[in-house]
């Protein structure tokens, strides 16, 4: 069996890593990841005919050659070797979890930092049991920083991740409901994002000292389940705060949502104020900001180098983003969707300053029995904010509007989207600033040419 310290000293030579025979790096190293309907053992000799330098397999059938190293599984053999890397690494590595803005916070704080750092940063949707390994061993001696997206569906998934990441600071931020029928509820979703606290708080004690990662934590002071949950724990290093209070390392509120947002924010230690206007959109997204503010801060960024990071960064992948037609100002933020991430959702449409107002929803996934009552909740939301128009799709929006005795002059019901399209066809929308918002395998991008 091949060894942890043998695939570090190929991968010291063969630094680039591929887990899929349609993009081999020539010289690279091959990991033959097990799927739910496939095994990749099966491709390491395509991958070494495609140019991999070495394909790492746990199949002793596919060993054609000694380019094939064999080990007793091909993943904890990825972790391992990330986790051996990342103890070479003597940079501050953030890590940053939550139930909702994750990926956005994650490229702010990327933009920011990018400013003054080399920085690396998770790249895409690469936040699981694969995809943070894969990160960290691309990390090289070039990087200054690295800011590590964590995310999880179930109990100590978070604990794994930090094992591999080891950050020396974290972020969580926020907790909502998301992913429900692996967590079991709220409450198994906070002790799920908590896990990055727990790595960095100070560790029971095994010899009468306290063990601790030395790790640094900002939290957002606005929050009381991430205040409650932060006050459980002992840090080594006092807690960074940022939110609306001169108690905060930096506080900040919106100056405009139309729908781009504008802000003001203050670094307290200095009593300094400046503007930015960003091209975000969603008042949700003001804790977002200032996280990556309060980073950049903490790192002694410059105001200038602060600002010219968060009006550089376009949101992208359908999250906050503004997309404007020849009629209508669609904010499309269908990459996913759950009832926290609606619920805020819906409030910011409310408070844009537009002559006319659409929502379009989608059912959410993953609910398990909180489902009907999660999407009646959501309705009943809609219906407190001023929009002229609503429309849901899918069969649990529709399901639940038919519970609630719905008025058909105020809401459309479409239990497909094929059923939406049809109908948005026979009625379009026009002049209109349209949310867009919906569980990624509802696959709402088919609604955008309609409009």
């Amino acid at each position: 069996m091949t060894t942890t310290q043998q695939l570090y000293e190929l991968y010291i030579k063969h630094p680039v890593i591929s887990t899929d025979t349609r993009k081999i790096a020539a010289g690279g190293l091959f990991f033959a990841l097990k799927g739910d309907k496939f095994d990749a053992n099966t491709f390491a000799k395509q991958a070494i005919d495609s140019g991999a330098a070495y394909a790492i397999i746990d199949n002793p059938a596919y060993k054609i050659n000694d380019q094939c190293l064999l080990v007793a599984d091909v993943l904890t053999a990825l972790q391992d070797l990330a986790r051996h890397h990342r103890k070479q690494l003597n940079i501050p590595v953030i890590g940053l979890t939550g139930t909702n803005g994750k990926t956005t916070t994650k490229e702010l704080i990327n933009a920011v930092l990018s400013q003054h750092f080399i920085t690396l940063a998770t790249q895409g949707n690469l936040n699981n049991h694969i995809g943070v390994p894969l990160t960290i061993l691309s990390i090289n001696a070039s990087h200054q920083v690295a800011v590590i997206e964590m995310g999880a569906n179930h109990i100590k998934e978070i604990e794994l991740l930090c094992s591999i990441a080891q950050p020396t600071h974290g972020l969580i931020t926020n907790v909502g409901k998301a992913h429900l029928e692996g967590f079991g509820g709220v409450e198994g979703v906070k002790i799920a994002k908590g896990e990055l606290y727990d790595y960095l708080a100070p560790q029971p004690p095994k010899g009468g000292a306290f063990e601790t990662h030395g790790g640094m934590a900002f939290i957002n002071s606005n929050s009381e389940i991430l205040m409650e949950m932060q006050a459980a724990r002992k840090f080594v290093n006092h807690p960074i705060f940022y939110g609306d209070t001169i108690d905060d390392l930096v506080s900040g509120e919106i100056t405009e949502n139309a729908p781009l947002l504008s802000l003001r924010w203050t670094n307290n230690s200095s009593g300094e104020s400046y503007a930015v206007k960003t091209q975000l959109t969603g008042a949700y997204n003001l804790d977002n900001i200032l996280a990556a503010i309060c980073i950049g801060v903490y790192f002694k960024l410059s105001p200038s180098e602060i600002n010219k990071g968060l009006e550089s960064y376009q949101p992208q992948n359908n999250r906050s983003q503004i997309v404007q037609t020849a009629t209508n100002t669609l904010i499309c933020d269908y990459y996913n969707a759950n009832p926290s991430s609606m619920l805020v959702a819906i409030e910011n449409i409310g408070k844009i300053t537009a002559k006319r107002k659409v929502l379009i929803l989608g059912d959410m996934f993953e609910l398990g029995d909180d489902s009907p009552t999660e999407h009646k909740a959501i309705i009943e939301k809609s219906l407190s904010i001023p929009v002229d128009e609503r429309i849901f799709i899918g069969q649990d929006f529709k399901q639940a509007g038919l519970i609630m005795n719905h008025e058909p002059s105020t809401m459309n019901f479409y239990p497909t989207v094929e059923d939406a399209i049809a109908g948005l066809k026979a009625h379009p929308i026009k002049n209109s600033t349209i949310l867009i918002k919906g569980s990624r395998g509802m696959a709402l991008e088919r609604l955008v040419g309609l409009f």
